[in-house]
């Protein structure tokens, strides 16, 4: 009996699609999950006469499969995976294959590459976009984890990821221990900001100009022919048409409270670590953090007073606003994005490549957009590009957008409309093209109470200085360092 190429643990919605696509791409697939019956439901229905092997236990996994055995996992981060590894690895040999597919965080993937490999075996830990139509027509899949296991395993990854329009892979490798996983997990915190940039323009023409889903179903749908052209353009204009039973729009009765799975967290969390301003993904995350305090805000909204809404003007113009200010801060949101990525790759000693990543990003993940292309083409002409803002096309974009994006911040803060995303997008943006900051003040403010030096425009830096603002307080100084 012929043997296995890959196997997957896991049957839930992810771990199914992926084996179908598997499937359809010719590998013959061994598949388990915890609970055996869902194995007996696929094997006997949707995966009926398929090259799908069902199997009821580890050992009968592992034994069916080709050497060097492959085994895909597809279940919940955490405990969960370690668990899963502690039972794999006394039944696989050197050489061996154990991939996370799952959203683990990647400290987890790191250390469990090292364990995986001190065991002599290997082990990926890749990020999987593109939800479930993603996992059966072709995700983007961001493979990290152990160089060795990469020959085995991008024959199958290059086959059933996404192409883009040329028929390029959108899956390459990224690099070792948890880099795959990093980029997934940055992945996501572009994907907060993209949705909470396209909720704050939606908002703006609802409350603002006071349009109905219908007339923003045609004004998303010519969003979607020029530079905003993406997948989540395309789905808002989907469901601002999207009528419910008695033919009203549904998108008026769904409640306003946002949940979230942790990777937007983790992406800011680890910017705050690497001490870069990851500005418009943390709103994007406070902002459903704030939408979850449902019961608060509505009591709130009887008790705390703004401005009456009120537009005069140019609908038209208005929107062709909203189009330059939800584009400048999308430019402004992958900047920060590649920024932590650029700065996480000195810290953990990867190599990555930034025009690689945003091609992988191109096709089947949720942030695909015509957008990356332009990314890609700015990193294969400056690989060392310091911020995406510099890069000619971005800059060009960016200064032709920001008399409309500054109109609508500043009407959106007249009206009392919070823009949270779009409002910190144009700070960043005001901030890192100032030439001088008021943090001479601020550096001035720490010495006076706490004797932590500065540096002087006058001086070589790196020189600290330390004054005594008060005449009592001497001249000795804090040691000076930066957490």
């Amino acid at each position: 009996m012929k043997k296995s190429d890959i196997g997957l643990i896991g049957l839930a919605v992810m771990g199914e699609n992926l084996v179908m696509n598997m499937e359809s791409h010719g590998f013959t697939v061994s598949v388990f999950n915890r609970t055996t019956e869902k194995v007996t439901n696929f094997v006997e229905g949707r995966a009926k006469g398929k090259n799908i092997v069902g199997t009821y236990s580890l050992e009968e996994l592992v034994a069916s499969l080709e050497k060097p055995r492959k085994i895909m996992l597809m279940i919940k981060a955490g405990e969960a995976v370690d668990g899963m590894i502690d039972k794999l690895v006394p039944l696989l040999e050197p050489g061996d294959i154990i991939i996370d597919g799952g959203n683990s965080h990647f400290p987890d993937t790191s250390r469990r590459t090292a364990y995986v490999e001190s065991k002599g075996l290997l082990y990926v830990g890749t990020g999987v976009s593109g939800g479930e139509e993603g996992a059966l027509r072709g995700p983007s899949l961001m493979p990290g984890g152990s160089p060795a296991a990469w020959p085995s395993v991008r024959p199958i990854f290059q086959a059933i990821c996404a192409k883009t329009e040329d028929g390029s892979p959108c899956c390459d490798w990224v690099g070792e221990n948890g880099a795959g996983h990093f980029v997934k997990m940055v992945h996501n915190g572009i994907e907060y900001g993209d949705m909470q940039l396209i909720c704050e323009s939606y908002q703006l023409m609802r409350d603002l100009l006071g349009l109905s889903p219908d007339e923003m179903h045609g004004i998303f749908e010519e969003f979607n022919k020029g530079d905003l052209d993406s997948y989540l353009i395309q789905i808002t204009r989907d469901i601002l048409a999207f009528k419910d039973e008695d033919g009203s729009p549904i998108i008026d009765r769904i409640l306003d409270t946002a949940g979230q799975k942790g990777t937007g967290k983790w992406t800011v969390i680890s910017a705050l670590d690497e001490g870069i301003p990851l500005t418009l993904i943390g709103e994007a995350v406070f902002s459903r953090c704030l939408s979850a305090m449902k019961e608060e805000r509505v009591s709130a909204s009887k008790k705390l007073h703004g401005p009456e809404k009120s537009f005069e003007g140019s609908r038209e113009a208005f929107i062709e606003d909203i189009k330059n200010a939800l584009f400048a801060s999308k430019i402004v949101s992958y900047a920060q994005g590649y920024s932590l990525m650029r700065s996480a790759a000195s810290a953990y000693g990867w190599n990555l490549n930034y025009g690689g990543i945003a091609l992988m990003w191109r096709g089947g993940c949720i942030i695909r957009s015509r957008f990356l292309g332009k990314i890609k083409e700015a990193f294969d002409e400056d690989p060392s590009l310091p911020n995406l803002m510099l890069a000619p096309f971005f800059t060009e974009k960016l200064e032709k957008a920001q008399e409309g994006w500054r109109r609508v911040c500043a009407a959106a803060v007249m009206n009392g409309i919070p823009v949270p995303a779009m409002s910190t997008a144009l700070s960043y943006y005001d901030g890192y093209r100032t030439e001088n900051l008021p943090a001479n003040l601020l550096q001035a403010q720490r010495d006076y109470f706490g004797a932590h030096t500065y540096e002087r425009t006058d001086a070589p830096r790196g020189t600290f200085f330390h004054t005594n603002w008060t005449g009592t307080g001497g001249n000795t100084a804090a040691t000076n360092y930066t957490v």
